[in-house]
């Protein structure tokens, strides 16, 4: 086979296993360590309807998305998920999946009165979570 035919064969491979929901981009091995956390709010607190979120994370570093860097990952912030998104592709981008592909480690968040939940998800340069995922635990706000 021609190499025109055997790179036609793999671009028709990727978007196969993308048409069946897969992703053709390997996950990152999550390093031995990291602790993905909040700095502030705190678990439990009352916040008003605009909250400066700051997120915290050691034994890693933070790079823009699409940065292929060892050692370096993006923030997502979860508002109001209960479950994780799908390991095998990238986390979507939504009113409640928010990217910080920038690098970014803190954001204005406007919330609606009543009880939220937040969690941090860590994703490598194509948006995938790390293998094992990196996740902060999930804190419970009350916006007044």
């Amino acid at each position: 086979m021609n190499r025109s035919l055997t790179a036609l064969a793999l671009v028709l491979c990727a978007a196969g296993a993308l048409a069946q929901g897969a992703s053709p981009l390997p996950r990152s091995k999550a390093p031995d360590g990291v602790k993905l956390y909040f700095i502030s709010p705190k678990d439990g607190a009352t916040v008003g309807r605009d909250v400066t979120v700051r997120f915290g994370l050691s034994g890693m570093g933070v790079a823009p998305a699409g940065t292929d860097k060892a050692g370096t990952g993006h923030h997502h912030l979860l508002v109001d998920v209960k479950e994780l998104p799908p390991a095998d592709r990238p986390i979507p981008k939504d009113d409640r999946h928010i990217h910080f592909g920038n690098g970014q480690t803190e954001t204005v968040l406007h919330l609606a009165p009543g009880t939220h939940t937040l969690q941090l998800d860590l994703g490598g340069a194509n948006h995938l979570q790390f293998d094992p995922p990196i996740v902060s635990q999930r804190i419970t706000v009350h916006v007044k």
